[in-house]
């Protein structure tokens, strides 16, 4: 389609729409639709550079004839179509968003989770170790400083901090308590080491059971076993000399003499420096009634000693008395 046509069929348009006026009435008579001009639009497809330069205005849009929504038209899609039929059903949907939402995390609260658990790995296998639960017993192991050239090191046992055999979490306690003792005697342990079990002042409801020492004992490190210079027993039990009688078929000949009975803390402290050793005061307690225990023990024997003695002397005066 060329101009000249275009042209033409415009004009012809023109001539069949009524002519718009030039004023407004300011007071009265009827009201009138405004018409706006807008530009013509071409439909040609073939345009040159000098057509699209051109602005038509003889294209005219009657805004009025448009159909636009009314106030009442818009909706909210705020999904509140269950409200009709029952009113809580949105108070509900509030409730279920509440109990949906993930709760945030802090830093601070990552840092105690991380204190909670632990992950060490024995005998290449990773394990975790729940530190809550294990808390108030942790003081069953520590280090009791060096011996010899300063190397060695001195791990203590202390069997009084373990916890009683009648508690519902009793194994898991135990459970994790065993992954502990082994990873931090891996941790304390670099060169020559030895074992100071303290055995007494423990009630036998806190006595580690024969499967939990087996336990431990398997799952030591060969190098541990090794480096194992003594195993010293503070105030041996009838109870622990017959677990260590049990445990004996299935424990090296060569791990058996290393275990040493000691009955007092001076008798210890002959033997190993007590500069660092943490003894409870349960134990020195315990010593102290012993040694008190012995003393009254050698004084009665001395004095049932006299006796014998002085009744012997006198039987041998009265028989020789007599004989004569």
């Amino acid at each position: 389609m060329d101009l000249a046509s275009e042209r033409k069929m415009s004009s012809e348009g023109d001539d069949s729409r009524p002519v718009p006026p030039t004023s407004l009435p300011l007071q009265g008579g009827s009201s009138q639709r405004k018409k706006l001009s807008a530009p013509r639009i071409s439909l040609s497809l073939d345009q040159s550079e000098d057509d699209l330069g051109e602005t038509p205005d003889d294209l005219d849009i009657n805004v009025d004839d448009l159909d636009t929504p009314d106030e009442g038209d818009y909706f909210d899609y705020t999904d509140h179509e269950m409200d009709w039929d029952d009113p809580s059903a949105a108070n509900r949907s509030e409730t279920n968003d509440t109990y949906n939402t993930i709760p945030t995390y802090s830093a601070e609260e990552e840092r105690q989770d991380g204190r909670l658990w632990r992950t060490v790995i024995i005998g290449e296998q990773e394990h975790r170790i729940n530190m809550k639960i294990i808390e108030p017993y942790m003081k069953v192991i520590s280090h009791g400083g060096y011996y010899g050239n300063g190397v060695n090191a001195i791990i203590v046992f202390a069997a009084c901090f373990l916890p009683d055999s009648n508690r519902e979490d009793y194994h898991d306690i135990m459970e994790n308590l065993f992954l502990y003792v082994i990873s931090t005697l891996e941790l304390m342990v670099a060169e020559d080491y030895m074992i100071v079990y303290l055995n007494g002042a423990t009630p036998h409801r806190r006595m580690p059971g024969l499967g939990w020492l087996k336990k431990c004992y398997q799952m030591i490190d060969r190098r541990l076993r090794k480096n194992l210079k003594s195993f010293i027993i503070l105030h041996p039990s009838w109870f622990i000399r017959t677990i260590l009688a049990i445990t004996k078929p299935f424990i090296s000949a060569k791990f058996s003499s290393k275990i040493k009975y000691v009955h007092s803390l001076d008798e210890l402290q002959e033997i190993i420096p007590m500069d660092c050793v943490q003894i409870p005061e349960c134990i020195i307690k315990l010593d102290k009634e012993l040694k008190e225990a012995a003393e009254n023990s050698k004084m009665n024997s001395f004095l049932q000693g006299t006796d014998l003695m002085a009744t012997s002397r006198t039987e041998q005066v009265q028989a020789g008395a007599s004989s004569s």
